[in-house]
C-alpha cells in the first residue's frame, strides 16, 4: 500500500502533522501503536500555561486543531500571570482527558485523505527506487508493509521506553500503553544519533478519599477568551482545582526512602526535565519548608485526581505513605502509581529548520522524539513538519518560522541550532522579542501565513480579517477626544483628552477603556491590540528596531551547498561548525555556538562579492 506520507505516532505531534498533510490534499496514513492513545494526555490533563498558551494560540492561527479541542473539552479556564504584563499572560485550560482524546480521534476519523490505523512501526528503510530528488521509504509494521514518499516520526516517548516504580522496571510506554521496541534500530541503521531522556508523572488519587476542605479551592474563571479564533461557545462546568503544600513529615519520608528511587539505584540513565523535577529532586535541591502542589481533576466522569508537583519514582508502598502525609490525605487511595519513564530520542541538531533530516531527504521528525517536553511543544512541531512535508512533496519553498514572528520559530531554532541536552520546555524567557510575541496577537502574526500555505479555514481567516478591520477603525479614533464626563469617571480631575492619550494614562485599565461608548460594537480583541500598542509604544518601537535588523539578517540566505572551508578569512572552528549545521541564513549562522561576530563579517563580505 502506497501513501504520499506516513506519520508514525498519533500523539499531539502526529495528530497535527497528519491533519496538515490531509488538508493539503496528501494521502496520509497515521499509524499508532494503539488507537486508544490518540491525542492522549498521559501526564497533566491540561492545555496551555505559561508560554505554552502562546504556542496553542499560534497553532490555531496557522490552522491547527489543539486550540479547538481544548475549547471543546475544558473543565476550567484561567489566565495566568494576570498581575504581570501582557507579554507573559498565558491561557491555561484544565480539560477532560477522555473527552479530549475522543474529540481528536473522531476528527481524524472524519478527515478526508487521512487513514488512521493501529499498528506498531518496526522499521523504516529506504526503498530500492529511492533517490535524493525522489525519496521513497518502506515502513513495516508488525503485520503489514507500506511505502511513502515522506515519513514523519512523531513517536513521543514510546521508543524503547521503560517505566520505573522503585526497583520495578517494565518495558511499557506511558499509562501502560505498549512500548515501541524495534523502531530505534532503524534510526540507528540510518546513522541518526539517539540518546536517552527521562520524565515522570505523579500518582492519580481517588477524589472521595481526600478531605478537600484541608486544601485551598482554585476555581476557574469565566473569561472572554478562547484558544481558538472560532470563538465557539464555551461550556464552563467549573470543576475546581485545589492547592496544597507538602510538610516536614512528607520530606522526612522521602529523605528516608530516597535511595529506593530508580535514579538513586542507578536504574535510569536518561537526562530528566530540569523544569519539571520529581518531588525527591526538589527536596534534595531546594532547602524549603514546604513545596506547593495542585490537585486537578482528570475528567468529568472519573474520580481520578492528578497531583501536579509530586511526581516520583519511589516504590508503590512508599508513595502511599508520602501522599497520606499531606494535610487532608490521611485516607487517600492511589488509583494509579506515579512512575518515571525513560525513552529514546534523537539529536535535533541533525534537522533543518523545516524539521526534515539534513542527511535523509523526506524524513521529518516532530515532538518528543526531538528532545522536547510537553503536549504544546509537540503539537507545534507536528504542524510545522506536516506543512513542510506537504510543501516538500509539491516542490514548493518550505515554511520556516522565525524567532521574531513566533514562539514556534524560537523553539525550532533553539532545537536545530543549539540542540537539547535535557527535555526542552518552552518558556517566555527564551523569546528575545516577547513584547511582540504575545498570545493576543498570534493571529495578526501568523494567520496570513496559515492562509497562504492553505491550512487556515475560511471561518478562522474571516475572524482575523474582522479583527484587522476593527483595529484600523480604532486607530482612526485615537486622535478623537473623549468627552470630559467619561474621562472624569476614570481620572480624578480629568479633562477632555484624545483617546490615545487616555490609553497611555497608567491609572486607566484595559477593562475601563473597552467600556467607552466610542468603542461600542468593535471587537474587544482589536481594542486590546490598540491598547497594548499605545500603552507600551516606546518599548515596542525599541524592540521593533532590533526585530527589523534580525529580519534583514534572516533574509540573507546562505547556499546549502556552500563549503565553508573554502572561504578565506573564516576560522577553522567556525568553518567546521557551519559545515555541520548548514545554516539557512546569516542570522541562523550567528546563533551557532563557536561562530563569532568576526566570522559573520567574513560571511557578509563573501556574499557581497
Amino acid at each position: 500500500m502506497e501513501f504520499d506520507a506516513i506519520v508514525i505516532g498519533a500523539g499531539h505531534a502526529g495528530v497535527e502533522a497528519g491533519l496538515a498533510l490531509a488538508k493539503l490534499n496528501k494521502q496520509v496514513l497515521v499509524l499508532s501503536i494503539s488507537l486508544d492513545n490518540t491525542a492522549f494526555l498521559a501526564c497533566n490533563p491540561s492545555i496551555g500555561g505559561t508560554a505554552k498558551g502562546h504556542l496553542v494560540k499560534e497553532i490555531d492561527a496557522l490552522g491547527g486543531i489543539m486550540g479547538i479541542a481544548a475549547d471543546k473539552t475544558l473543565i476550567q479556564l484561567r489566565m495566568l500571570n494576570m498581575s504581570k504584563g501582557f507579554a507573559v499572560q498565558s491561557l491555561r485550560a484544565q480539560v477532560d482527558k477522555t473527552a479530549y482524546h475522543q474529540f481528536v480521534k473522531q476528527t481524524l476519523e472524519n478527515q478526508p485523505n487521512l487513514q488512521l490505523r493501529e499498528g506498531e512501526a518496526v522499521s523504516v528503510q529506504k526503498h530500492e527506487k529511492s533517490s535524493v530528488d525522489h525519496p521513497l521509504y518502506t515502513v513495516k509494521t508488525t503485520h503489514l508493509t507500506y511505502t511513502a514518499k515522506v515519513v514523519i516520526f512523531a513517536c513521543g516517548v514510546y521508543l524503547n521506553s521503560k517505566v520505573f516504580v522503585g526497583s520495578s522496571i517494565q518495558n511499557k510506554g506511558p499509562s501502560c500503553f505498549a512500548a515501541a521496541n524495534q523502531l530505534s534500530n532503524s534510526l540507528a541503521e540510518l546513522n541518526i544519533p539517539l540518546r536517552r531522556f527521562k520524565t515522570g508523572t505523579p500518582a492519580r488519587l481517588k477524589k472521595d478519599t481526600i478531605d478537600l476542605s484541608a486544601l485551598k479551592t482554585q476555581a476557574g474563571e469565566e473569561l472572554n477568551y478562547t484558544f481558538s479564533s472560532l470563538k465557539q461557545k464555551i461550556n464552563f462546568d467549573k470543576l475546581p482545582c485545589y492547592l496544597g503544600y507538602t510538610n516536614e513529615k512528607t520530606h522526612q519520608i522521602i529523605r528516608q526512602n530516597i535511595s529506593a528511587t530508580s535514579k538513586k539505584q542507578g536504574l535510569t540513565e536518561g537526562e530528566g526535565a530540569r523544569y519539571c523535577p520529581s518531588i525527591e529532586d526538589k527536596i534534595e535541591r531546594f532547602n524549603k519548608e514546604r513545596h506547593p502542589f495542585f490537585l486537578e481533576p482528570e475528567g468529568l466522569s472519573t474520580q481520578e485526581m492528578y497531583v501536579q508537583g509530586i511526581s516520583t519514582s519511589l516504590p508503590a508502598q512508599t508513595q502511599l505513605a508520602v501522599y497520606r502525609s499531606l494535610d487532608g490525605f490521611k485516607n487517600a487511595q492511589i488509583m494509579r502509581d506515579a512512575y518515571a519513564i525513560e525513552y529514546d530520542c534523537i539529536d535535533p541538531k541533525t534537522l533543518s529548520a523545516t524539521l526534515m533530516s539534513k542527511n535523509h531527504s523526506g524524513l521529518f521528525f516532530a515532538g518528543q522524539i526531538n528532545g522536547t517536553s510537553g503536549y504544546e511543544e509537540a503539537a507545534a512541531q507536528g504542524l510545522v513538519a506536516g506543512v513542510n512535508a506537504a510543501l516538500f512533496l509539491d516542490k514548493k519553498p518550505p515554511l520556516i518560522l522565525r524567532r521574531d514572528n513566533s514562539y514556534i520559530g524560537v523553539m525550532i531554532d533553539d532545537l536545530v541550532t543549539k540542540g537539547a541536552d535535557e527535555p526542552y520546555r518552552m518558556m517566555t524567557s527564551r523569546a528575545e522579542y516577547r513584547l511582540h510575541l504575545r498570545q493576543d496577537n498570534a493571529d495578526l502574526r501568523l494567520a496570513q501565513i496559515g492562509k497562504s500555505v492553505g491550512l487556515l479555514c475560511q471561518k478562522r481567516y474571516k475572524s482575523y480579517q474582522k479583527k484587522v478591520k476593527d483595529i484600523k477603525k480604532i486607530e482612526v479614533l485615537l486622535d478623537k477626544s473623549v468627552d470630559k464626563e467619561y474621562v472624569e469617571g476614570l481620572i480624578e480631575g480629568g479633562i477632555q483628552m484624545p483617546l490615545g492619550t487616555l490609553i497611555k494614562r497608567h491609572e486607566v485599565s484595559f477593562e475601563q477603556i473597552k467600556q467607552l461608548p466610542v468603542l461600542k460594537g468593535l471587537d474587544k480583541a482589536a481594542v486590546l491590540e490598540v491598547f497594548i500598542g499605545q500603552r507600551y509604544q516606546g518599548y515596542l518601537q525599541r524592540e521593533d528596531r532590533h526585530r527589523k535588523e534580525q529580519e534583514r539578517l534572516e533574509n540573507i540566505a546562505l547556499p546549502q551547498e556552500l563549503d565553508y572551508t573554502t572561504i578565506h578569512g573564516l576560522r577553522n572552528e567556525a568553518a567546521e561548525k557551519l559545515n555541520k549545521a548548514k545554516p539557512h541564513s546569516i542570522a541562523h549562522a550567528s546563533r551557532i555556538f563557536g561562530v563569532n561576530p568576526a566570522d559573520i563579517n567574513v560571511l557578509l563580505i563573501r556574499l557581497r562579492k
